[in-house]
């Protein structure tokens, strides 16, 4: 997967999180649903903001926009409901002509095993392909994937032409220009006529943030390799890149402020706080303000790390158990009897069994030997958020938060 919108799990509330979830999996399932299995490789973090943008601006129930998907590896074989329809193949449709271009893109560069000539052949093949799947869905919803396309062939040009001194966003314009109309559709599809115009500003500005994180976080690979690079042909310095960046989160904040919403929180978490989040993560944190204080919530700021916590109380004659060590259901006290490993035979079994069906990567489970709880793999490994915890720099902005519910239920406590 990929993509620059990469929320952490213990950023996001039970809520947001449960349908940050139905989006993804449901842009998945649309992709195999629509043009096959090996389409689904085109899922990404990106895509689905577009599911959750239709979503976002409907007024019908929630039921009629979720459906129950059978079990599923990366679920560690589990049920889960997931989002279906219109935005769901518009996601599916925009993300599969943005991953044929991105193929395109590749074997014209010969970058890597796209440079041998029976792998090229057969990625022009899929790209050729995928081109005719993504216009036939997308025109189901009403959606052109010309303009996609014909984005992507102007850009070769504007790099062929481009030359030191020259400005940074004219390399931009065409990515800015496909991302603008992706948006805007998903105003048409939810019958918000009037919404078509901020979304279409804040998909161009998004459009601009995602091309130049994309070349400063490839600047150096691509000056060790000797491929193009925007910031390096034109000139443009770090500093400048990031100025760009931060304006463009900026003016993503204002056009949503125009755009009447049913549910704001998961759209707002994903492109007013997470775009920002993405713009540290390759420049380096910006200086945020002293706490995290939302609308409703004066007082409420704290700088303590959990770790730093008081213990939690416990009962007399117990030593206090710290607030970082986990307790409930499922999880064994400090100090208590640990559950009867299993043997060497019974252990690999089971191992084997949870390996098949994707429990170990991820799931929370119980280890197959010990029976002790585990994260899974991936949730111990995609956490990008070293101080998610640490409210006086979650990112939160008075400004920009406007009442939504997005810290509600995060671990940083900051709603």
């Amino acid at each position: 997967m990929f993509g620059i919108i990469k929320p952490c799990r213990h950023r996001l509330s039970e809520r947001l999180q449960t349908s940050w979830m139905a989006h993804l999996c449901g842009l998945c399932l649309a992709l195999r649903d629509d043009h096959g299995q090996l389409a689904r490789t085109a899922t990404n973090y990106d895509g689905l903001i577009i599911s959750v943008l239709v979503e976002a601006q409907a007024a019908r129930e929630d039921s009629s926009w979720r459906r129950t998907a059978g079990p599923c590896p990366l679920r560690g074989m589990r049920t889960a409901s997931v989002a279906k329809g219109e935005g769901a193949r518009l996601a599916a449709a925009v993300s599969l002509a943005l991953a044929s271009v991105k193929i395109r893109d590749h074997v014209e560069d010969r970058d890597g095993v796209f440079a041998r000539r029976p792998v090229a052949a057969g990625a022009r093949a899929v790209t050729r392909r995928w081109d005719r799947k993504s216009a036939g869905s997308a025109s189901v919803v009403g959606f052109d994937t010309a303009v996609l396309l014909d984005a992507a062939s102007r850009q070769g040009e504007l790099e062929r032409s481009l030359g030191p001194g020259g400005s940074v966003l004219l390399v931009t314009e065409p990515t800015e220009t496909a991302t603008a109309a992706a948006f805007a559709h998903t105003a048409v599809i939810a019958g918000r006529p009037g919404n078509a115009a901020p979304l279409a500003e804040a998909g161009r500005l998004f459009g601009r943030l995602a091309h130049l994180l994309d070349a400063a976080e490839d600047q150096s690979a691509d000056a060790a390799s000797g491929a193009w690079n925007p910031l390096t042909a034109t000139g443009t310095d770090r500093a400048e890149a990031e100025r760009l960046c931060r304006d463009a989160v900026h003016g993503i904040r204002l056009a949503l402020r125009e755009v009447e919403l049913t549910d704001r929180a998961l759209v707002h978490v994903l492109l007013g706080h997470e775009t920002e989040r993405a713009v540290d993560r390759v420049f380096g944190p910006a200086r945020h303000g002293a706490g995290c204080r939302r609308p409703g919530a004066a007082g409420h700021a704290t700088d303590e790390h959990p770790h730093q916590a008081p213990p939690r109380e416990t009962p007399p004659g117990q030593a206090p158990i710290p607030p970082w060590v986990p307790q409930g259901p499922g999880f064994t006290p400090p100090g208590g009897k640990p559950p009867n490993p299993r043997n060497l035979l019974a252990g690999c079994a089971v191992w084997a069994l949870m390996a098949c069906t994707c429990q170990l990567l991820c799931c929370d489970h119980n280890d197959p030997f010990t029976r002790e709880p585990r994260k899974g793999f991936c949730e111990r490994h995609d956490c990008d958020c070293t101080d998610c915890c640490n409210c006086g720099d979650c990112g939160c902005d008075c400004d920009c938060c406007d009442g939504c519910d997005c810290c509600d239920g995060c671990c940083c406590d900051c709603g």
